[in-house]
């Protein structure tokens, strides 16, 4: 797993596309910066140990105001990916990369940059990483709670997306619905699992082309 930087300190690094919601934040800060407060949602790694299977590249994309905002650090987020990652391997899983922007209006020092191209619901990551990987976008999808997550695969100019009920997406659903146009495909799910195993009974999810 690839864990990239899309701000940092020093300047960044960048790589990487899909994003998915399949840890809990924690609950008193809404924010995910340390490694113990982890929890994985229930069905998440199986679903993406199915796109494994399928040579299907599956990367988070993921805004990280928390780290501009100074709750916690790169350190901290990189232990997280790490314990995501040691969770996810318990049941044969594996994300291909990491995206993280930390730049954020209200962001400190270098890091506050309003309306930065790259975070969402911009689509810079995601185009970001279909350059780095050749994804194929409209054959691209993207999972996730946030209307944010939705408007950036819409402007990357992907096939479609899963808004899920877990993390804010309750609190979202009603707002998401009512913005539904016709023109982007959205499935609306209660999960993860749920949303992936959508978009395979539909033939959404398309198996990687074989190598050489």
């Amino acid at each position: 797993m690839t864990i990239a930087r899309l701000a940092s300190e020093s300047g960044g690094d960048y790589n990487i596309c899909w994003t998915l919601n399949m840890a809990h934040r924690c609950e008193n800060s809404g924010y995910l910066g340390r490694a113990e407060d982890v929890r994985m949602i229930a069905g998440a790694a199986s679903a993406i140990a199915s796109c494994n299977l399928l040579r299907i590249p599956v990367v988070i994309v993921t805004n990280q105001s928390g780290i501009a905002r100074g709750l916690y650090d790169w350190n901290g987020f990189t232990a997280v990916q790490g314990a995501i990652k040691a969770a996810l391997a318990r049941c044969g899983a594996h994300v291909d990369a990491v995206m993280a922007c930390a730049y954020h209006a209200q962001g400190r020092g270098p890091l506050r940059v309003a309306g930065h191209p790259w975070r969402k619901p911009a689509p810079g990551m995601i185009l970001e990483a279909a350059s780095r990987m050749a994804l194929d976008l409209p054959r691209s999808w993207i999972v996730g709670d946030r209307a944010d997550d939705l408007q950036a695969g819409r402007a990357a100019g992907l096939g479609g997306a899963v808004h899920v009920l877990t993390g804010q997406g309750e609190r979202e659903r009603a707002e998401i619905a009512a913005a539904m146009d016709g023109e982007f495909p959205v499935v609306f799910s209660c999960s993860l699992a749920q949303g992936v195993a959508r978009l395979h009974e539909r033939r959404l999810l398309h198996p990687a082309a074989p190598e050489g």
